[in-house]
């Protein structure tokens, strides 16, 4: 037999025997996991390498003046998967440490959070310069942290996305210099013959993809990425 447990309003609950009123209940646990869920994009594209990689890749798009190849999903899955390949040692982190305990009940869903964070932070950490940081600091009014784990996580997450943004526009500076030499020597050599009524572009375009595809362009550009990452 359940016993009915009657709040202030008079309206008889029942609450299975042994239940514990702290627990939450399935929908409600679902509605957390939705919400929780909604926040994903935000994370991934600012707590991770999946800014620095999709901006290189459309930078080096546009160096090779391929317009829309490839195209955008497949940039974005090749940026999700590397994502995860870089982000494997955090993510089995946040796994092992938040989520299981998380699941067993053996910590609560706020002391899981914190330790989910620790290994972002610390990948942040990594990847963050001091310059932008402290731009954010004077900014929020903060103190002047002792330490690096004294930091705001408000602070730091907008510090390491600028500089993500400064590393992702270095690269993909370097990697348009080649492409621009390229268009530079086309053009001059069919100025000099005089052919003028043809466009550089339709020329360059076929020997910028020769030389990208003759110097294996593409693993040597995810390969600096991943070694930029410290992979």
């Amino acid at each position: 037999m359940q016993p009915p447990v009657a709040p202030s309003g008079g309206t008889a609950m029942w609450l299975p025997l042994g239940a514990d009123p702290t627990t939450l209940s399935t929908p409600i646990q679902i509605v957390v996991l939705l919400t929780v869920l909604t926040f994903l994009p935000a994370i991934l594209m600012s707590m991770t390498s999946f800014t620095r990689l999709i901006i290189v890749f459309n930078l080096l798009r546009q160096g090779l003046g391929t317009q829309s190849m490839p195209p955008n999903p497949i940039l974005v899955g090749l940026s999700l998967f590397l994502t995860a390949f870089i982000m494997t040692p955090a993510l089995e982190t946040i796994h092992r440490d938040a989520i299981v305990p998380v699941l067993d009940q053996e910590i609560d869903a706020a002391e899981g959070l914190e330790r989910a964070m620790a290994p972002l932070r610390e990948f942040m950490k990594v990847h963050t310069r001091e310059k932008d940081l402290m731009i954010f600091l004077r900014a929020s009014g903060a103190s002047q942290p002792a330490t690096f784990d004294d930091v705001p996580t408000r602070v730091l997450v907008p510090a390491f996305m600028i500089s993500e943004l400064e590393t992702a526009f270095r690269i993909g500076f370097v990697l348009f210099l080649p492409f621009l030499v390229v268009d530079m020597v086309v053009a001059t050599v069919l100025l000099s013959m005089g052919t003028f009524q043809m466009p550089p572009v339709v020329v360059s375009l076929p020997v910028k993809i020769l030389l990208f595809v003759l110097v294996d362009g593409w693993s040597l550009v995810v390969g600096s990425l991943l070694t930029s990452f410290g992979v």
